[in-house]
Formats: structure tokens, sequence, C-alpha cells
């Protein structure tokens, strides 16, 4: 059963057994993630990429075998993988190093990406904030404007708005490709097409796609794309920046100093070919090992059979929720709005619960041993578009259960009568 194989889902909370439907915002850890980073730690221990000694080799060893696993599960080859720590870093470094390019550095290969004063990135309204605040700094640094394409009632994305937001001027264009509080799978391909059409570099936010969705991200023909470790089963303090390989190669760097440089003299520096030269500093050594054990874990299960198990909670958690008086769904797409087919999505729902705060809604769900989201999730314009200030979330992952859904529902069921509220 997967459910053993997570130390921390045995334990109890408030007397109650744990039923954890927050891993949108982080994952739990199978015992083999954790042991594989406790391996290493106690027995391979050392810097990579610098020492001639036998620790260090073995560690440098580890470090790429690990580049190797995890680029390969998202579809790509090991040097068009950059380690970072964690999808924020990613999306930032993607932002300084175009903003770098539109100052000159890397010129002439980056001249490519260069802004200038009324060009245009292009958002969506449903951006995880670490996908919207780099964007509106870089516009604020080089003069570009910020433009947004919205979402319609049900959360799909709006695309016919789409194909006139991105027009001759739009040179990124930067989106989700599962929104973290929607939920909902956005049309990638469609995207994509729009913004090659005007040569516009795309980045994708697959941080909740990638733990959920078998994923190939040059399949998607995205130019660069970042994800979380630690929402994908493996540890805190590393993710990935996935980059097309002229891409990464014609981009400057954005941190600089040591790890990522041929030559330094007094006056100037050149630097390494991608991924290191996006790498300086100290590496996310055992977290990136530990990732990869959880890429393996997986991998093991078969992505298909994650997204099926996952979808079937979805559907469960859906049609319980709607049966609930006073609840509100988030992104409750019953079709797609451009297919007339319903909207893909992964196991997380978000929603209002009439009459009662978001998190007294939590509170008391804590109080039965379930672990949800309360807040805005980091996505504050997308709850203004539905008139919300918070929501509450559930959201799944392989290690959940019909149960899990079951419990969390009949909680939830309870929540207005508690709190006084007429239904």
């Amino acid at each position: 059963m997967v459910r053993a194989d997570f130390p921390i889902l045995g334990e109890r909370v408030n007397g109650q057994r744990l039923v954890y439907l927050d891993s949108g915002a982080t994952s739990q850890k199978p015992q083999a993630v954790i042991d594989a980073e406790v391996a290493f730690l106690t027995r391979a221990n050392s810097a990579v990429h610098r020492g001639a000694h036998t620790l260090a080799a073995e560690a440098t060893e580890l470090f790429e075998d690990a580049r190797d696993t995890v680029a390969g599960f998202v579809g790509a080859r090991p040097e068009q993988l950059v380690w970072t720590s964690g999808a924020t870093a990613g999306l930032n470094l993607a932002a300084y190093a175009i903003g770098n390019a539109s100052v000159g550095r890397g010129a002439p290969a980056s001249a490519r990406f260069a802004l200038r004063p009324g060009d245009e990135i292009v958002v969506t309204e449903a951006e995880h904030h670490a996908n919207l605040i780099p964007w509106q700094e870089l516009a604020a640094r080089t003069g570009a404007v910020l433009r947004h394409i919205p979402v319609h009632d049900d959360g799909t994305l709006d695309l016919e708005a789409a194909t006139a937001v991105i027009g001759d001027r739009t040179r990124v264009v930067a989106f989700t490709h599962v929104s973290n509080v929607l939920g909902i799978v956005n049309p990638v391909a469609e995207l994509v097409a729009l913004a090659q059409a005007v040569g516009a570099t795309t980045v994708l936010d697959a941080c909740q796609s990638a733990p959920h969705l078998p994923l190939d991200l040059p399949a998607l023909g995205v130019d660069l794309a970042v994800f979380s470790g630690h929402k994908m089963l493996g540890p805190y303090g590393v993710g990935g920046l996935y980059g097309r390989a002229d891409v990464l190669e014609a981009l400057p760097p954005f941190l600089t100093g040591g790890s990522m440089i041929t030559t330094v003299t007094l006056d100037e520096a050149q630097y390494l070919a991608p991924p290191q030269r996006f790498e300086a500093g100290t590496q996310p050594v055992s977290q990136a090992i530990a990732l990869a054990a959880a890429v393996r874990y997986l991998q093991a299960l078969g992505m298909p059979a994650v997204h099926a198990h996952e979808k079937t909670l979805e559907a469960r958690m859906g049609a319980g929720l709607r049966q609930i008086d006073g609840v509100r769904l988030l992104g409750d797409a019953s079709t797609g709005s451009a297919t007339g087919e319903p909207a893909e999505r992964v196991g997380l729902w978000a929603f209002d619960v009439d009459g009662v705060h978001a998190h007294d809604v939590g509170q008391f769900l804590d109080s039965r041993g379930v672990a949800v989201r309360v807040g805005h999730h980091c996505a504050q314009p997308l709850h203004r578009r539905f008139g919300l200030t918070a929501s509450v979330r559930a959201s799944t992952s392989v290690y959940n259960t019909a149960d899990d859904v079951d419990v969390f529902l009949d909680a939830l069921s309870g929540v207005r009568s508690f709190f006084g509220v007429s239904a």
C-alpha cells in the first residue's frame, strides 16, 4: 500500500488519523527519499565538482546521476536541467537573465531576449505570485508593459482574449501549466503556438503538473519551465529549471561566483556552458540526490497510473463538494471553453464556505485531523477575480485514498452548523 511508504501518515493529529490534503503546498516524503538523503550525508558527503579526493568524486557522480534521472523524468537531457532552490528561484533566474540580456550582457547571442520600452510581457490572471512578481519587476526595469490573459467564470483561460493580448510586441509569455487554485490544466499547445507565431519566449510553471501528470517538456514546446522538489515527494531547497538547449546557450547568467566560470581575471570572467553557467556557488547536493529518489519512486508507480488514481479522487471530491450546502467551488469547469469537453484537472479543489471564513474552516477541519490549505494561496489577483480574499484548498497526492476524501467531506459538511450559519 502506497500510504505505508510515508512515515508521517502514521501520525495522529488532534487525536485523529492524519488526513493530509495539502500536497499542493508541500508533499509528504516516502521513506526511500528520506533514506537517500541520509545515506548521502552519512556516507558520501562532500563538495561536488571541486575536489580530486574519493568522496568528492563519489559525490559528483551521485549529483550528476541525479541530474540525469530528474531530467529524464521531464523528457529532457541532463544539460537542459539547471538545479535551483525551487521554482521561485527558477522563475527569478529566467526573468533576471532576460533582464541582463536587455542591457547587453551576453550579446550578440542574447540579443533575441532583449526587452525595450513598449515591448510586452504576457502572464495569466491565474498565476502564482512567483510567476507574476518577477515579471512585474522585469517590466519596471526595462520599460516593458505587463499584460494578462483573463480567466472565464468557470476558471478556464479565455483563449479568444489570448489571441488579442499576444501580439507583435509580445516578447515573453509566462503561464502556469496547472493553476494552484483552480486545478485546471491549461492549454499549453495553444498558448505556445500563439507565442511562437510572434517570436515570444515561453516560460512554464510546472509546479502543480510535474507531481501529477506524465510530463514531457520538450514535447510541449516551451522554451523554459520550472518545478519544485518539495511538491513532488522530494525535499525542500531543490528544484529544476528546464531550458531548450539553444535558449540556455544564449541566455546570460543571473547569479555569478564560483563553479560557473572557466577563466577569471581581475577585470572580466568567461562562463561555463549550461547548465553550470547558471549554478553559482554551493549546490543542493543531498537535496538533488533525494529528489532523484522521489522521481524513481514516482516512475515505479508510473505517472499514467498516478494521474488516473488522483483523477478518481478529484472526481469523488468534486462530486461531494457540490452536494454540501453553502460551498462554492472555484474553477468548476464542467466543459472546456475551447473544446466543449470537460476541462482536464489534477486532484485539487479550492472553495469558499458561505458565512464562514476560510481560516475558521481550516481550523475546524484540523480539529478532525484533516490538513488543508487556507488563504490566498499566493494568488491574490485570481482570488480578487472571484470576489474573495481567501479560500480553502484540498489537494491530493499518490498517498491519498477514497477514505481520506470521505473523511474530509464528512468533516466539511459540519462546518456551517458548527459556526451557527443557517443553510
